[in-house]
């Protein structure tokens, strides 16, 4: 840039100096109304948001029926590391978990020796671990219960066998569907009515989150 070019105007200084100010007062604003924000974030989500840093409070905003528990735990995660650490080698996976071989063999071109053209041997394989999951089977319980009489004292009428302990009596849900139910709620922070979503998708049965939630 030319010396010719700079303004050197009273007129261009003044300016640039008001130009420069509204930039800093804009800024200021900005500052202002992202502490408002953040205040009216934590006052909505509870004094267990104060620990969140922004990034966290904007992602809970985009949340829908955000429960204190889910905030609570967001709330003791560890900042994400801001170098990248060197990184430790491949994981094994926990030696409790059963494994499922799956055996994959060779291309048919492969059983035939390319030099003489005899059949090829297998001389060992090739392991690999991964992990993998089997998605939640749901079913219908089918209780029968097994009901007796004597067919000489029509008088003792019909016996039937006892049920067993349920906990929630006459309801549609087993026992174990309530045990994953509740699980998921308070050790998992899946809100009810995600739980909700995720059965009517997978079952095509709509589970009210009043029902759940009773």
């Amino acid at each position: 840039m030319s010396a010719s070019s700079i303004p050197s105007s009273p007129a261009d200084l003044a300016l640039i100096e008001q130009l420069r100010n509204e930039l800093l007062l804009a800024k200021l604003q900005i500052e202002v109304l992202e502490d408002r924000l953040r205040l009216q974030r934590i006052k909505k989500y509870g004094p267990g948001s104060e620990k969140l840093w922004d990034a966290q409070l904007e992602l809970l905003e985009l949340e829908l029926g955000v429960s204190n528990l889910e905030v609570k735990a967001e709330s003791q995660r560890e900042p994400l590391p801001r170098s990248r650490r060197p990184h430790p080698g491949r994981q094994s996976l926990p030696e409790h978990l059963p494994r499922v071989e799956r055996i994959l063999a060779c291309a048919p071109e492969q059983e035939t020796c390319q030099g003489c053209g005899k059949e090829t041997v297998v001389i060992g394989y090739d392991q690999s671990e991964r992990l993998d999951i089997e998605p939640a089977k749901y079913f219908v319980e089918v209780t029968k219960r097994e009901k007796r009489a004597c067919p000489h004292c029509e008088e003792q009428g019909v016996m039937a066998a006892p049920l067993p302990p349920q906990i929630i009596d006459k309801g549609l849900a087993s026992n174990q569907v309530v045990i994953d139910t509740v699980v998921q709620k308070y050790c998992d922070h899946l809100p009810l009515y995600r739980q909700s979503a995720i059965l009517e998708r997978n079952t095509g049965l709509e589970v009210s989150r009043a029902t759940l939630d009773g």
